[in-house]
């Protein structure tokens, strides 16, 4: 007998409200892992979580809770939730809920709202805003508002649906705070299923939202999908220069991608929300190195290029698109990327994984890749050095740190990184990654503080996983009061701090526009003491060696571990 169905049973039904049903309808949903900050408008979600078997984290500040929420979901696989209260703390969050939207993460934003009838009347009601639900709905794929306790259950259970048939972007819930304070009868389960979509407006707008956004179905880009698997399959096979590249759509592939590069001999190439879908060790792979300028000569170079789950966009190419004349296979359940930035000769409408399966079945385990490809995929190690040396222009101050980590922790470690020097100069491209989700990294959206918050979510989701946050001291300073949140959790969690003073990436444009820097330094900041002061451990390292020691230790430590290290005096280059 569950928590709440004790409850119900002594009596308590009477206490039963809208809170009680979303808390119930996390529950059902397999939701272990709430992130968020009690306020006067949520409260009644507060009443019953005590009772469910859902843990809360308490967070210092609601873009933590998005954040930590996002890294939850990229490092399990699994939707994350925010819970914040109405107002300010719902707009805290948004910055969070943008860079789910572009990186594609599930992660569904709870937040209170006006009382049903009173919505935009400007009346000036505590934390009230113009238009809350319109705010959020130019971040996510659809911001609903249910009018009654059972409604809010039909609209979760109609998210976490999208989001196993379609495209997995964050969705909002605001619930008026009548709502959420009005009294719940649960339905007797012998009765009709109460959150069928018919019967419900929030859920059916849910729907249709995640069918605009890509539900694949059996769907194809081109006509009938057994036709277009098969068109695709024959080029393929008869490619001699495969290039199969790799993005975030693809990050529930499995093994499938390995698979399919081996058979038709392809080289493989990712984006940074690709990385690790194929074990970047393998003798195919040229890493997350897209933003290069030797792959716009893999692109020419190749008769086939075969992109699976991927928009190409300026944020993964920096800039500089992509050109090739041969044929383009694109795989994608979102119907407007299927020709995105680069047409698709046979263009499929479909989930990632589902589609790869169905080519594998097609070309099978033999013949032998098509003549010529063998050749094609021994030109992998030069075209690696070619890139390793185009990435060390940018990121040589962070090459030795990243690989003598990768190198001194377990392959399963996961790193919490963010918009910094360090992770897309540096961990992108010198830290090999074996699979997806290990480096959490908010790629579109490019925001800054998301490293520890979203390393504090991957460790609650995969407590048995190392973890740690590798990110620069300008980031690290949005989110800095998170340190907390770990402390109080009580984390075995290396916060590593790669200090350049400041924000060297505007520095460094400033001063590449003939201006004088300005608002891009910091006075001296003492990481290390910080983190003692909230709780947690501290050092300052002078050597890669050091750094490595130290985090190993922080590895086995009870709560989290600032690690920060000076990179101006040339440490690590």
């Amino acid at each position: 007998m569950s928590p709440h169905d004790a409850a119900t049973d002594a009596g308590a039904s009477s206490d039963l409200n809208g809170g009680a049903a979303l808390v119930r309808a996390l529950e059902r949903n397999g939701v272990d892992t709430v992130f968020g900050i009690p306020g006067v408008h949520n409260l009644e979600i507060y009443r019953h979580l005590p009772g469910s078997s859902i843990r809360h984290v308490a967070v210092r500040h609601e873009q933590g809770a998005g954040y930590a929420a996002d890294g939850y979901a990229r490092a399990s696989g699994r939707p994350g939730v925010c819970l914040t209260t109405s107002g300010p703390g719902a707009t805290n969050a948004c910055t969070a809920a943008a860079t789910a939207y572009a990186d594609s993460v599930p992660v569904l934003f709870c937040a209170p709202g006006p009382p049903i009838g009173l919505e935009g009347l400007d009346l000036g009601l505590l934390h009230e805003m113009k238009d809350q639900s319109a705010h959020f709905e130019s971040l996510v794929t659809a911001s609903v508002r249910p009018s009654s306790p059972d409604e809010i259950g039909a609209a979760v259970d109609e998210a976490f649906a999208g989001w196993r048939r379609a495209r997995t972007r964050p969705v909002h819930l605001e619930l008026p705070v009548d709502v959420l304070e009005g009294s719940w009868r649960p339905v007797d389960p012998g009765r009709a299923d109460v959150t069928s979509v018919r019967r419900w407006p929030a859920a059916e707008r849910l729907r249709a939202a995640f069918d605009a956004a890509g539900a694949a179905g059996d769907g194809a880009g081109d006509g009938e999908i057994g036709a277009v698997l098969d068109r695709a399959a024959k080029l393929l096979a008869a490619a001699t220069r495969p290039l199969l590249v790799l993005g975030g759509g693809a990050r529930r592939v499995g093994d499938g991608a390995t698979r399919l590069a081996e058979r038709l001999g392809a080289l493989v190439l990712t984006t940074v929300n690709g990385k690790g879908v194929v074990p970047e060790t393998h003798p195919l792979s040229l890493g997350a190195s897209i933003r290069l300028p030797e792959t716009r000569r893999i692109f020419q170079s190749a008769d086939v290029v075969f992109v699976v789950g991927s928009e190409l966009g300026d944020s993964d190419l920096w800039g500089v698109p992509v050109r090739t004349e041969a044929p383009v296979v694109r795989i994608d359940v979102d119907p407007h990327q299927l020709h995105k930035n680069i047409d698709a000769a046979v263009a499929v409408r479909m989930d990632a994984a589902a589609a790869v399966g169905a080519l594998l079945a097609r070309l099978g385990d033999g013949p032998a890749p098509a003549a010529g490809a063998p050749t094609w995929a021994r030109t992998a190690d030069a075209i690696r050095e070619t890139l390793r040396k185009e990435a060390l222009a940018d990121g040589a101050p962070y090459e030795a740190i990243n690989r003598a980590l990768h190198a001194a922790l377990p392959d399963a470690t996961i790193v919490g990184g963010d918009s910094a020097q360090v992770s897309y100069f540096g961990t992108a491209h010198f830290w090999p990654m074996g699979r997806a989700g290990q480096f959490l990294y908010p790629t579109g959206y490019a925001t800054l503080g998301y490293g520890l918050p979203a390393a504090i979510g991957a460790k609650l989701a995969c407590p048995g996983t190392p973890v740690i946050a590798l990110v620069g001291d300008g980031g690290f300073l949005f989110t800095a009061q998170e340190l907390l949140t770990a402390v109080e959790q009580r984390l075995a969690l290396p916060v590593v701090i790669v200090d350049n003073h400041g924000y060297a990436e505007i520095r460094q444009g400033m001063e590449a526009r003939g201006m004088v820097p300005m608002a891009v330094d910091r006075p001296a900041v003492d990481f290390a003491g910080l983190s003692r002061a909230l709780g947690g451990r501290g050092v300052a390292v002078g050597s890669v060696e050091e750094l490595c020691a130290r985090t190993l230790d922080a590895l086995e430590a009870d709560g989290p571990t600032v690690i920060s290290m000076d990179v101006t005096t040339g440490v690590g280059e």
